[in-house]
């Protein structure tokens, strides 16, 4: 597996791993984000004792991964306090911890009692990795769990970013990579799996009989949930643009049923994310739910109603083709808010939120009554606010003018520090014609050329 834009992540961990004191270290995150690459290169060159966790067994499968570093361990009972006895000051790591805890829910608090009694007054290198988010969070990493206070550092492993995973494919042009980051996101497995060039490889993984297309996504959701149909439905639904809580219950035939739980689930395990309005509160009514990684929704809105035709092997990529760019626009949104926050202190605000904004327009007919401005950049100290257009299109002159002129006119509906703000305007487009003019007019203005 290439090893991309992980040094922060890395150098972290090492200090840890060379410490002359006891150290607890917790890495998580979603399936196939690269943890079990990232410890493993920790300790390369070390001797550590790796083992990964499965559902069942795992107390007899430990004693005998750990004693194949460690021989005395075969003389230990099968008893957790009574291996790890023999484990002091070596460097352990469990990948999928989750899975302990699914065998034995009493592990977190033997766990506990291993590190205050056995391991804390020695130079023991911990390292627990898990990819079922809400359990990490609720077991291992919440203030009730009898683990809390005794980590010495923790991850929370995320995707790349735009700009990082395009190291992948350093041949692509960044309209090509926007291409391919709509289909992989930044999750390293997935920019491992894809080739350059995109549409070629995506042909040819279609049309396998094998393709890992068939399945991932099923994989991903059955470690989390036992019963996966209806939050099936709903990534499906929200993948089609369906984004309002009864919307969904509509799409998918749930108008007497309360579907709260699985959102709230989905949001947890981090397949969704419910977004409000920049300038509303987190609990605002006029929130909407977006399916949070790219691949995902990838699949839900491309693979999942055509695996039949991808199982007969009459599915191609120029089906997908045909409606990609539209798909983009999204995709292309999250890159800008990206290179914004990256490029902040060269710009005019140096901002301190940025977010979609929407809502009704005071005064207007019902059917013309709702606006929405992709992003919004703010500084609540310098009443600086900057208005952002996303386009994923080729802009000519006129194009590009009269686009910033509807959102000078849209940024009127803003309530916020009216006459005392000072505003700017953005418009970012996959190429603009007349980008030097525009600047010279005042105009924030980028294309893929600048990114």
């Amino acid at each position: 597996m290439k090893f991309i834009n992980r040094e922060r992540e890395l150098e972290a961990i090492k200090e840890k791993l060379n410490s002359e004191n006891f150290e607890f270290y917790v890495i998580y995150g979603r399936r196939r984000i690269g943890k079990t690459a990232l410890s493993l290169i920790s300790v390369k060159n070390k001797k550590a004792i790796y083992y990964l966790a499965t559902e069942e067994n795992n107390l007899r499968r430990f004693k005998e991964v750990a004693s194949k570093l460690i021989p005395e361990v075969k003389y230990a009972e099968e008893d957790l306090e009574a291996i790890f006895s023999f484990l002091k000051n070596k460097t352990i790591i469990i990948d999928e911890f989750p899975n302990l805890i699914k065998e034995n829910p009493k592990v977190v608090s033997e766990m506990q009692r291993i590190i205050d009694l056995v391991l804390r007054e020695t130079k023991t290198k911990l390292v627990i990795l898990g990819s079922s988010i809400s359990m990490m969070e609720s077991k291992v990493l919440s203030y009730r769990s009898p683990l809390y206070g005794r980590k010495t550092g923790q991850i929370k492993l995320k995707p790349l970013k735009f700009s990082q995973m395009r190291k992948f494919f350093p041949k692509a042009s960044a309209e090509r990579a926007v291409e391919i980051f709509g289909f992989a996101d930044g999750v390293p497995f997935y920019l491992e799996k894809t080739k350059y060039p995109f549409w070629k490889y995506l042909d040819k993984e279609l049309k396998s009989v094998d393709s890992f297309l068939k399945t991932e996504v099923d994989f991903l959701m059955k470690y989390e949930f036992s019963e996966t149909r209806t939050y099936k439905k709903i990534l499906e639904a929200i993948a089609l643009g369906n984004t309002k809580s009864g919307e969904i219950k509509n799409q998918i035939g749930f108008k007497k049923t309360d579907i709260t739980p699985y959102l709230k689930n989905l949001i947890e395990t981090e397949f969704i994310e419910r977004d409000v309005p920049l300038l509303e509160s987190a609990k605002s009514r006029k929130g909407r739910y977006y399916i949070k990684d790219n691949f995902v929704n990838f699949w839900f809105k491309f693979i999942y109603p055509n695996r039949s035709f991808m199982e007969e092997g009459i599915f191609s990529a120029g089906e997908i083709k045909e409606k990609y760019n539209a798909y983009l626009g999204f995709v292309f949104e999250k890159i800008c808010r990206e290179f914004l926050i990256e490029k902040r202190k060269k710009l005019p605000v140096n901002f301190s939120k940025i977010g979609r904004q929407w809502g009704a327009i005071p005064g207007a007919e019902k059917r013309k009554n709702q606006y929405e401005i992709d992003l919004l950049a703010l500084n609540d100290k310098t009443k600086q606010i900057i208005f952002i257009e996303c386009k994923w299109q080729n802009l000519r002159k006129g194009q590009a003018r009269n686009i910033l002129e509807e959102l000078r006119e849209k940024s009127g509906v803003i309530e916020w520090n009216n006459k005392k703000r000072k505003e700017y305007f953005c418009l970012m487009a996959k190429k603009i014609e007349n980008k030097k003019e525009l600047r010279k007019e005042g105009f924030l203005v980028f294309d893929l050329e600048d990114f």
